[in-house]
């Protein structure tokens, strides 16, 4: 059997496709945490439990409504996204002009209400979620063998990725966007409605949390810890990249999960600290963050 490093290549390729899904995950939690920030000026803690709504609205459209995975797909975060205009409007655009803290605050509360409700309706066992027959099985690529549904996510999330990006640095919507956050007054005399335009970007990202739970849905079981057991390692990427800086989160996310994978191999205890090693080294040397632009 080949080896790499004295470890067999099956083994560590094995761990790097794992890292690579993680950071798929990541990437696309990440993504909406800085565009929340960098555009909405709100560290948005509920991220976590979005993600976790987006795992559970799969799971109960799949099983009680009967609807197939492409379609949960799709309606999930939809449904995410709704509840996301509900606590924009009502909730988070009482804070923009407020210090961090207020918002961090707010939905701290609100990711813990939501996980306890969840708990006490479900449980912490969780719920299995098949994956769907069309992604069944796997390739082999001579090397290893790939299944098919970690393919598809690792596809997937960085189309996503890419589209959003696409979308916020390349697109007049995104120059839109950015003005809106350094001067609404301005943008707002050229007749264009700026808080609904707050409103549908804190939505579409949050909705991006819940599209990446009802990915996850197939690979993990959906419970209401999913989201907690995740946030924490995506506020690292999103410091580690850079507050605000979208770009940087999504490398830093791909980035973070294949070290995670290599960590594992060759090191495992230190497997779960490794990502706030590297946060912990970036603020000491870095603190703006690798890819901030105003660094």
């Amino acid at each position: 059997m080949t080896e790499i490093f004295g470890v067999p290549a099956s083994v560590l390729l094995g761990q790097l496709l794992l890292g690579l899904i993680n950071g798929s995950f990541y990437a696309l939690l990440s993504l909406g945490l800085a565009i929340i920030f960098g555009m909405l000026n709100v560290i948005n803690f509920a991220h976590g439990a979005f993600y976790m709504l987006g795992g559970f609205a799969a799971w109960f459209l799949l099983s009680q409504l009967g609807l197939d995975y492409w379609t949960t797909l799709i309606v999930a975060p939809i449904m995410v996204g709704a509840l996301g205009v509900l606590v924009e409007r009502l909730l988070l655009k009482r804070l923009y002009r407020m210090d961090h803290l207020y918002s961090l605050l707010l939905t701290f509360g609100i990711a813990m209400m939501v996980e306890g409700l969840f708990r006490h309706l479900f449980g912490s066992a969780g719920k299995p979620y098949p994956v769907p027959p069309s992604l069944t099985g796997g390739i082999n690529l001579g090397f290893m063998f790939l299944p098919m549904y970690r393919g598809w996510v690792i596809v997937v999330s960085l189309v996503v990725c890419i589209l959003t990006w696409f979308a916020i640095e390349r697109t007049k919507l995104g120059a839109y966007l950015r003005a809106a956050t350094e001067n609404p007054a301005l943008v707002q005399a050229f007749g264009i409605n700026v808080p609904l335009m707050l409103t549908l970007t804190y939505a579409s990202c949050v909705g991006l949390a819940g599209f990446a739970g009802a990915l996850a849905a197939p690979l993990y079981q959906v419970s209401p810890g999913m989201g907690s057991s995740i946030i924490i390692v995506v506020f690292a990427v999103v410091v580690i990249g850079g507050m605000g800086s979208i770009g940087g989160a999504i490398v830093t996310a791909l980035g973070l999960g294949i070290t995670e994978g290599l960590t594992k191999t060759f090191y495992p205890a230190a497997s779960s600290i490794a990502v706030f090693v590297i946060m912990v080294l970036v603020i000491l040397i870095r603190p703006s963050g690798l890819f901030n632009r105003e660094a």
